[in-house]
């Protein structure tokens, strides 16, 4: 097996991920600037500020999956990279809230589609030994992105005066450039080759690249499992009930990633932070050290979802969710000392970076048939998104300092979410099937037969 060009390829289609977490969470920094720029309304501010990029994420992960499937994963991941470039130039230079909110959207379309093309594209050029840490590593990027949008954040605080937020912004067209570069020297994925080209050559003489000793024996699996498909005939559409378990569990886990309430911290952190007695560089200091904790955790998660399996981290987050949830809306109802609500919070970063974090786009890229694995990619990474924007755009109706229902009792949303992690541990250990080191093919049998 080449290791390194595996390896290559792989954290060049991961690098979607890395802009895709830094333009998630660049926001943060630049929402009390806009709020003070453009005194707009919680509503408006929630939706056409906080929320506007989480919107075109849904559209790109809901339609990611027709585009990836006709023109090819490789094509998909240039063109994303180049909407990235684009969204952050104009996001930077906007005037006025309604231009913003394009480049954002337009921004948010490319992390949808990124959502979809990126672990799928990974996924099948893994080996099933492999492809574990693989797809995590898009994951992993996420973090990092992260990590770096909140370093960024914090040491461009001041210096463009009043405008410091149109650099925090417009910083992120350096990788997006890089990327769409460094995404011309990948290769197509095999399995998208065979499946929608009947390109046997170009499939084995990628397969021959990355493992030569197997690529005869995975051509054989890809072409088996065509067949298999097509003897099925219509079964073989996305919304068929031989598919209706597959779809419940992309369903559930995208659903329950939301409602752990990471994006609602990661998108709030500061505002969070003040509330608990913080001042705004003391809150965006600590946002740094949330995403610190988000990435060591996440090399964790890289280390062990092939080696403990997807099942098992999943029980961990979980267990680890209900408790620092319920510590922080407890320290929220009685008072707690920052320190005190800081740990838990922490806590709950480092539960979501080895469970779902980890898991979800692994998961997802593994469950689906090779015939509809990017339609079902961008189904569950839709859920995903749909909640996602949700939870933020309503999130300034209940904390706003102002007018927010519940921004005298943030811990009411606390105690919600950790009885929602409950409900998460319990399909874990009740439904959800390990898919450690089981090839594709494999799956594909298992899943749709069961």
């Amino acid at each position: 097996m080449n290791q390194n060009k595996l390896f290559r390829y792989s954290i060049v289609a991961a690098l979607a991920g890395f802009i895709f977490g830094f333009d998630t969470v660049v926001i943060s920094g630049a929402n009390q600037p806009i709020k003070e720029l453009w005194h707009t309304t919680p509503l408006f501010h929630g939706f056409f500020i906080m929320s506007m990029a989480l919107w075109g994420t849904v559209l790109g992960s809901i339609f990611g999956g027709v585009p990836t499937e006709k023109y090819g994963r490789k094509k998909v991941l240039l063109w994303i990279g180049i909407l990235f470039a684009v969204s952050a130039f104009g996001s930077a230079l906007a005037q006025d809230p309604y231009t913003f909110s394009f480049f954002r959207f337009m921004g948010g379309v490319g992390i949808g589609v990124s959502s979809v093309v990126a672990p799928t594209y990974i996924s099948e050029i893994s080996t099933a030994k492999t492809r574990g840490r693989l797809v995590a590593m898009y994951q992993f990027n996420i973090v990092f992105g992260i990590l770096i949008a909140f370093l960024s954040n914090y040491f461009l605080e001041g210096v463009g005066g009043v405008n410091d937020w149109r650099w925090m912004l417009g910083v992120l067209a350096v990788p997006s450039v890089i990327y769409t570069v460094m995404v011309l020297g990948v290769p197509e994925s095999p399995r998208w080759l065979i499946n929608k080209k009947n390109d046997l050559s170009g499939a084995k003489k990628v397969l021959e690249e990355i493992d030569a000793k197997n690529a005869a024996a995975a051509i054989n699996d890809i072409i088996e499992s065509k067949k298999h498909e097509a003897a099925a005939g219509k079964a073989t559409t996305f919304f068929n009930a031989k598919h209706n378990k597959i779809i419940w569990l992309a369903f559930l886990i995208a659903f329950f990633n939301q409602l752990s309430g990471i994006n609602f911290i990661l998108y709030y952190a500061p505002e969070i932070l003040t509330k608990i007695g913080l001042g705004e560089k003391e809150s965006l200091l600590n946002s740094i050290a949330i995403g610190g904790t988000n990435l060591i955790f996440t090399f964790v998660g890289l280390y062990l979802i092939d080696r403990l399996g997807r099942k098992t981290l999943m029980l961990i987050g979980s267990l680890g969710y209900i408790i620092s949830l319920s510590m922080v809306a407890y320290a929220f109802k009685t008072g707690a000392s920052p320190t005190f609500l800081m740990s838990f919070l922490l806590l709950f970063i480092a539960s979501h970076a080895i469970g779902q974090g980890a898991v979800i786009w692994v998961f997802l890229s593994e469950i689906f048939p090779n015939k509809i694995r990017a339609m079902g990619q961008s189904f569950g990474a839709s859920v995903h998104w749909v909640f996602a924007a949700i939870i933020t755009l309503i999130t300034p109706v209940f904390l706003d300092d102002k007018g927010g229902i519940l921004k005298d009792a943030p811990w009411i949303i606390f105690a919600f979410l950790a009885g929602m992690m409950v409900l998460q541990l319990i399909w874990v250990v009740t439904k959800m099937p390990e898919t450690k080191g089981v090839s594709l093919e494999e799956l594909e049998k298992k899943l749709s037969a069961e």
